[in-house]
Parts: C-alpha cells; sequence; structure tokens
C-alpha cells in the first residue's frame, strides 16, 4: 500500500507503507551515511530507523546540526554509563537518568565508591574503547510487562521505578548497544562509532529525582562536541570561566562576603560599594538626562497590597512574610505595585503624560538554597527599575526611547546583545484584545527600529509580553539583563487614571523597565566579564600611590589628598615591604595606575606612572596624573 509524504524539499512523494527516515535519507543522497544521523516526522525527532505513516512532512538531521549535536550528546550519556557498567559492574552500578543539558549531559548513578578525577580518567578510557567498538544503536518499543522483566532481572530499582510512573499508554523504547540497555525515549546515533569528541568533567551529589527525602546519588557531568577542535575551545572556555569566577575574584579583591547569618544575602565591602555606587551614578545622569524622577518604596507592604496586584497568585511561594499588629505584611518582590500608589497618589493631566518613575529598589525573593550561586542567584537584590505611566498613543515612542537607552549603556561596557519578543504565558491575567494590542505595539517598535528579534512564546510576565535582553559577556556567554514590559492589567487593578484632553478619566498604560535588572547579578557578570580588572570609572581603587621606603611616606600621603581632591579613588601602600612585594600586590589588585614615589620623585616634586597593562611608564607632576586620570572618568573609559 501507498502513503503520501513532504520531501524536505517540500515536493510530495507516493512511497510504500512502512518507509522509514533511513531509507528516505538513502533515496535523496547516496552518501547520506556520512551526514544524516536521524530524522524528523512532522517536527518531532525521530531514528532512522523510525517508520512514517501518510501525510507526514519529513526532514533530515545531519550531525553537524544543533539538532545533531543534541542527538551526539544524547547517546555519549549511554556511553558514559555502559562505561561505568564495565568497569564496576552491573551488580555495584544502579542507574537513574542521564539526560542532555546545555553544553553537555551528565549521568547519575548509585555506586558505592566514590568517583574521584583518577576515576573519571579511566571511565573515559573505557567510553572511547565502547566507541572504537563502533556497536549499533537499536531501538526496541517493547510493553510495560517487558521494560518491568527487563529492569528487574537487571536489578535496576530506579529504572523500575520510572517504569512504574509512566501514564497508561505511553510508548515505551529500549535502546541497546552491545550488552548495554537502558530505558529512553530517543532518538539517539546510527552507532557508537559516530562520537567524535568528549570530555567529563567532574562529580557532583544529586538527589534521585531532586528530592531530599530521596536517595543521594553521583552525578557525572561530562560535554561532547562534534571536533576535538570544538571540544578544545570549551574546555579553554571552561577554564577561563574558573579564573573569572566572580565568586573567587569576589573574595581575591575584597569586593563583597556572604555570612551563614543571612543565606543568599550578599554584604558589600568598601571595595565592591563603590563599584556599585559607580554604576548607580551612571545611571542616574542618564535618568536626569531623560527625565526621569526618583523614588523610594517601603521594603514591606500589606498583604492586600500583593494580591490586587496579581504577585500573590504568581509568586507568594517565593515571598517573604510576617505580621505586624495583627495583620499580614510581605517583603516585596517587585517595586511595581509601589509605583502605581505614588502615581495614584495625584491627579494627573494627559499634559504631563509620560510619568517616568525610577527606583534602586531592594526586593526580597526566597530561593531554595541549592539555587543560590553568588551574586548570580541571590534572595535579596538591587532592581534598577522605571515604571513609565503612558497614554496610549505614547506607547511605541517611549519604548523606542528606552531600547535606545539600553543600547547607549551597553555599549560603555563593550556588550554585544540580542533581543527577545516573549509573548503570554499559560497563567497570563487580563483578555486576549488587550496582549493582542500589547504584542503587537512591541513587534511594531522593533520593526520600524529594525532591530532582529526572535520569539519567545509563552515566557512573558503574568500582566504583560516583554522585550527580554541578552548581553554576550567577553567568554561569549549570554545573560538576560535588561527587559521591556507593557502592562495594560496593573492599571485596571490599582485604578489609575488621568485627566484626557476631553476633561474625562482615562486609563494609562504601564511600561516597566529595566537596564541592569538586578543590580548585583550585574556586578556579578562584569567581574566576570572584565576579569576583575574593571575600566578605571568602575575600578575600586582608581590609583594606587607606592611609598619606596618610609621615608616617602608623607609625600605619598600628600599625594593621595591631591589625587581626592581631583575625585580619584586613591589608596597609599604604607606596609614595610619591599617595592617589588608592593607592586605585585597592586598588579594582583588589578590597579588602573600604580604611582611610585622615591627618593628622586620626593625631592623633584613628581611621581613615577605606571598603567596597568602597559610596559613603560613614565615620571609626572601630580597636577598632570591627576588631570588625565579625571579626563578618562568623564569619558568612562
Amino acid at each position: 500500500m501507498e502513503i503520501q509524504a513532504v520531501w524536505p524539499d517540500g515536493s510530495i512523494r507516493r512511497v510504500l507503507q512502512g518507509t522509514t527516515i533511513a531509507q528516505v535519507a538513502e533515496s535523496m543522497d547516496a552518501d547520506w551515511k556520512k551526514t544524516i544521523i536521524a530524522g524528523a516526522i512532522n517536527g518531532t525527532t525521530v531514528d532512522l530507523d523510525e517508520p512514517f505513516g501518510d501525510g507526514s512532512r519529513i526532514d533530515m538531521i545531519a550531525l553537524d546540526s544543533p539538532e545533531g549535536l543534541y542527538i551526539s550528546r544524547h547517546s555519549t550519556a549511554h556511553v558514559l554509563a555502559q562505561a561505568i557498567k564495565r568497569l564496576y559492574g552491573g551488580e555495584a552500578v544502579k542507574l537513574g537518568i542521564g539526560p542532555v543539558i546545555e553544553d553537555g549531559f551528565y549521568y547519575d548513578v548509585d555506586l558505592a565508591h566514590t568517583l574521584s578525577t583518577k576515576d573519571l580518567e579511566a571511565i573515559e578510557k573505557e567510553m572511547w574503547s565502547i566507541v572504537k567498538e563502533n556497536l549499533p544503536i537499536r531501538r526496541r518499543v517493547v510493553s510495560r510487562e517487558e521494560a518491568l522483566a527487563l529492569f528487574e532481572e537487571r536489578e535496576e530499582p530506579l529504572k523500575l521505578e520510572l517504569i512504574r510512573d509512566l501514564p497508561e499508554g505511553e510508548v515505551i523504547r529500549i535502546y541497546e548497544q552491545g550488552e548495554f540497555s537502558d530505558l529512553c525515549r530517543g532518538p539517539h546515533l546510527p552507532s557508537t562509532g559516530r562520537i567524535k569528541a568528549f570530555k567529563l568533567l567532574h562529580v557532583a551529589g544529586a538527589y534521585w529525582r531532586g528530592n531530599s527525602d530521596n536517595k543521594m546519588l553521583q552525578r557525572i557531568y561530562g560535554t561532547a562536541f562534534l571536533s576535538k577542535t570544538e571540544l578544545a575551545d570549551h574546555l579553554y572556555q571552561l577554564e577561563e570561566a574558573k579564573k573569572r569566577d566572580h565568586r573567587k575574584l569576589g573574595k581575591e579583591l575584597e569586593l563583597f562576603m556572604f555570612s551563614e547569618e543571612a543565606p543568599g544575602m550578599p554584604f558589600y565591602l568598601p571595595k565592591g560599594m563603590a563599584i556599585r555606587t559607580a554604576l548607580e551614578s551612571f545611571s542616574r545622569e542618564l535618568l536626569n538626562q531623560n527625565d526621569y524622577e526618583e523614588v523610594r518604596t517601603p521594603f514591606m507592604m500589606n498583604k492586600r497590597m500583593w494580591e490586587q496586584s496579581g504577585h500573590w497568585d504568581h509568586y507568594k511561594d517565593n515571598m517573604y512574610f510576617t505580621k505586624v499588629d495583627e495583620a499580614e505584611f510581605a517583603l516585596k518582590p517587585m517595586n511595581c505595585p509601589g509605583h502605581m500608589l505614588i502615581f495614584k497618589n495625584s491627579l494627573r493631566s494627559y499634559r504631563e503624560l509620560p510619568v517616568r518613575l525610577a527606583e534602586f529598589g531592594q526586593v526580597h525573593r526566597h530561593e531554595l538554597s541549592g539555587a543560590l550561586g553568588g551574586m548570580m542567584r541571590v534572595r535579596t537584590f538591587c532592581q534598577d527599575d522605571a515604571h513609565l505611566f503612558v497614554r496610549p498613543d505614547q506607547i511605541e515612542e517611549e519604548i523606542g526611547k528606552i531600547m535606545g537607552l539600553i543600547g547607549q549603556v551597553y555599549k560603555v561596557f563593550g556588550f554585544s546583545y540580542t533581543v527577545e519578543l516573549s509573548t503570554r504565558p499559560a497563567d497570563y491575567m487580563g483578555s486576549d484584545e488587550l496582549w493582542d494590542e500589547a504584542e503587537q505595539s512591541l513587534k511594531n517598535v522593533l520593526d520600524a527600529l529594525g532591530v532582529k528579534y526572535r520569539i519567545n512564546e509563552g515566557d512573558g510576565a503574568f500582566y504583560g509580553p516583554k522585550i527580554d535582553f541578552h548581553i554576550v559577556d567577553a567568554l561569549k556567554r549570554s545573560w538576560q539583563c535588561g527587559t521591556i514590559q507593557l502592562d495594560f492589567q496593573m492599571p485596571e487593578k490599582f485604578d489609575l487614571s488621568y485627566i484626557g484632553e476631553d476633561n474625562k478619566k482615562q486609563r494609562p498604560v504601564v511600561i516597566h523597565r529595566a537596564v541592569y535588572g538586578s543590580l548585583d547579578r550585574f556586578i556579578g557578570i562584569l567581574i566576570e566579564h572584565y576579569s576583575g580588572a574593571f575600566p578605571i570609572w568602575l575600578a575600586p581603587v582608581q590609583a594606587k600611590v607606592i611609598p619606596v621606603s618610609e621615608h616617602e611616606l608623607d609625600y605619598a600621603l600628600q599625594i593621595k589628598s591631591r589625587l581626592i581632591e581631583a575625585g580619584i579613588r586613591v589608596e597609599v601602600d604604607a606596609r614595610s615591604e619591599k617595592l617589588g612585594n608592593k607592586i605585585r600586590k597592586a598588579q594582583l589588585e588589578k590597579v588602573p595606575y600604580m604611582l611610585v614615589v622615591g627618593k628622586n620623585e620626593r625631592l623633584s616634586g613628581s611621581v613615577s606612572v605606571r598603567k596597568r597593562g602597559e610596559a613603560e611608564g613614565s615620571v609626572q607632576q601630580p597636577e598632570e596624573i591627576a588631570a588625565a586620570i579625571a579626563e578618562e572618568l568623564h569619558r568612562r573609559k
């Protein structure tokens, strides 16, 4: 019997029922075995031996594609599990799960032996043996009873639990390669020999199925790529990331600290506070230039406020609560409700709009302790929030201005960025009509500005769609920071209004806006982006005066006073140490300028200037170097 299918080139072909993806690939390209490793039927990835039905859309997946890389990593995870079984014995190793993750994969195993770095080397060696064996990877569809019998025989309790939890009617697949079998949805490479390059990275503890009531397993992390060159580049990036880790540099450079007395809540040390203040000052300059008004709202408000705003339904599990005079209060997870109250506090005319309210607002959100990570994931952080109250006819113009502002800020730090338009989530609030209008407004601005963007379906805020900005740092990593959110819902919930040109009450629209996003997280990103060597305007210590001996200490202090008067952050190294040790310390602290003063400099009233990153120094007058540094600060270089 013949069926019809849509070929990758869009043509419609008639084929025999039971035709597989492999047969389609073979008919298209005589050299298919070297390139095609899987296919897609109506957009769902499948193995090469998967047959397709009448009217199916057929696509090919090459190894050197994002989908091919994903499948290769998935198959490498199975090879990892097989190697562990071979080395430690089937009875000793109980398998959990082995999914693909960003940049790699992992496999969870229950094993009495605690795996070390040396063990990973042995496992890796055995994995390469399995790759060289070029074992065919075959899929077998089985009944629930067959699957249970297979893993009971192999004494795999974790797999049995997974099978029992599968919904009725679920298609159960077993993938086999040599003596190894695993429960898996697939798809996989045709054989183990198609794996090109991989590396096991480290081992960590992980509760079975993420539940702390379950047994702790060993999670082996690895990565895989389609060439040894790509793998080497990735491993270099990982090593570079370790050197730049903001937690490590934050401690070495004395920027911030954490304490068990306030888990997940950063303490800013003086040098870290200098960076934060510099970022806030830069932002305030731009706020003033763009006609924003800065406000401050309380950290804590009555529970009814959060119910009114809608945050209660969406955020209550991540909020902190307390009772005051028998009433329930909550620490704010966001600043927007407070800004709604400020806008409502005055009678507004259409002539006043847009009203732009900005706040460096400290918010609190409860994160699980296991999710905390330095400054990147904390329980309290400062948002550079702003809410613009606009007339409907002002929406697109204001969003365009915000996009220009965000681009201006990121350019100063050397960040390129990509843009994402996030549409209504499943739990969206309000009418479809308003959402359609909001989403179209954002699209109009992006299209009018000629901005390239991708649609992120269903990732908008519960009250409105948003434009997200993903900055790219020095290691080519992407971070979501800035956001523009269009909101027709909050003005309704808080009954906001202004007096229109017709002398009647009109409803404003709110634009939520952040540039840094979380100021704390942005600082963490900057530490890693610059590897701690901040541009001079951000550097906690912009110049360090280094006296050669105690005889020059008084003169060094005079130099410090002159630089402070010029608005420069400066320290004197007054330790009784050799000059070389003082210079090395300043270099480790990544100070932009070292000003060395010895006998000659003291007698001539000069300083010996060494600039970070430059081999040659120079002798200058204090006023001369102060003016040069001040000019750099003004230009934010």
